[in-house]
């Protein structure tokens, strides 16, 4: 079963496996002041103390990935209304172990780099594949591009890629003009609940964005928002055991470059040591059918794209893919650190119209490890003044 379907558990939503090493501690659910810690959020953690709560949130997403595994396979009751989050269950305890066997291994064979994680052997199922099969040797290899690449001899410089899309997207002159914008549309989130959302989309210059989604024909679903004012954001998530909480880790970095891309003109300082890959081909992001079905002219196609690299201060890798003909920006994947791997998180750019000379994209297909909101915008407004309370926590983000 894929993994999208496997998630789908009343109650419980897209943040399908966070408790498998710890529990909600209860009344823990406004922002704090400082940074929150896994074990100051859950309960019974053991070895993944220390961590912000999103790098923790971000770690069992992986350990979802990696098994294909959902919150009913390891926590008592989950999915219902009598789970017990803090049960010692089998799995949890086999869990902790592997988490202390893959530090082990890095530590000791690699010199503490995550040469090995939970994926590298486990693949999307629950006992790693310790035999080969005679398709794989005798058929067509599976390529996976590698997080990390160097610079390909041959290819353009990074820059003559970036001013390629500058240029795509209006100009330098232009876009440097762009301060701040406001945008609206409709969403349908990971698995379908509540039907469509409402979405409204804040920006300005040069590093605050928040979007908001409400399921206004779902009231009790609640909110999706994500929120970042240039030092500090916040998240809440509908259905949900920790439905909002302030980010600090890796997330907090991957806010702040999503802030940044939404101003073309800032893009060749957002990142450091470029580099540039071999040309490539990519799909599009293929969804749940709870989710495709509600958008069905949307169509999967493939794209010839070029392929630009950079580093961010604290360890966040973002890979860019930019059209081979219009220059133009089709997707954005960041990798933030865990203790047990890279976290990616996937932002798809399509259907780019001008609005007052600049094109800016209005689907925008937004995936991480525990869920996907594909997003289609209705208006976009460019220029116009926006409260910094918009950027504020989720409270302050919806106005109220």
């Amino acid at each position: 079963m894929k993994l999208w379907l496997k998630r789908l558990i009343p109650g419980i939503g897209g943040l399908s496996v966070i408790w498998l090493l710890g529990s909600l501690a209860s009344g823990q659910t406004a922002a704090p002041a400082k940074p929150q810690l896994a074990e100051e959020a859950f309960k019974n953690i053991q070895v993944l103390k220390g961590i912000p709560v999103d790098d923790f949130m971000g770690t069992m997403g992986i350990m979802s990935a990696a098994l294909g595994f959902d919150c009913s396979e390891c926590h008592t009751g989950a999915g219902t209304d009598r789970v017990d989050w803090a049960a010692d269950t089998q799995r949890k305890v086999i869990a902790r172990r592997m988490v202390t066997m893959v530090t082990t291994i890095n530590k000791d064979n690699f010199t503490g780099r995550q040469m090995v994680t939970c994926w590298s052997c486990h693949r999307g199922r629950d006992k790693p594949a310790v035999t080969p099969t005679m398709d794989i040797v005798y058929g067509t290899p599976s390529l996976e591009a590698d997080d990390v690449f160097p610079q390909a001899p041959g290819q353009p410089t990074a820059d003559q890629i970036l001013d390629k899309y500058i240029q795509a997207v209006g100009g330098a002159q232009r876009v440097a003009g762009l301060t701040s914008y406001v945008a609206k549309g409709t969403s349908v989130g990971f698995g379908g609940f509540g039907g469509g959302g409402q979405v409204q989309i804040f920006a300005k210059a040069p590093d605050q964005r928040t979007t908001l989604i409400e399921f206004k024909d779902a009231p009790d679903r609640g909110d999706s928002i994500r929120t970042f004012n240039g030092r500090a954001g916040w998240i809440k998530t509908p259905l949900a055991v920790l439905k909002e909480y302030q980010i600090s880790g890796g997330d907090l970095d991957g806010f702040r470059l999503d802030a940044h891309l939404a101003f073309p003109g800032q893009i060749k300082q957002i990142l450091k040591n470029w580099r540039v890959s071999l040309p490539t081909t990519i799909e599009d992001l293929p969804g749940p059918s709870s989710q495709t079905s509600q958008q069905p002219e949307l169509a999967l196609a493939s794209h010839d794209v070029q392929v630009v690299q950079g580093d961010r201060p604290n360890g966040v890798v973002a890979t860019l893919y930019f059209d081979n003909k219009s220059g133009l920006l089709l997707r954005e994947l960041r990798y933030s650190r865990s203790p047990i791997g890279r976290v990616p998180t996937q932002i798809d750019y399509a259907d780019y119209r001008d609005v007052k000379g600049i094109k800016i994209p209005h689907r925008l297909t937004f995936a991480w490890l525990d869920g996907r909101d594909s997003i289609e915008l209705k208006d976009v407004q460019v220029n116009v003044p926006i409260p910094d309370s918009r950027f504020g926590t989720p409270e302050q983000a919806k106005g109220q």
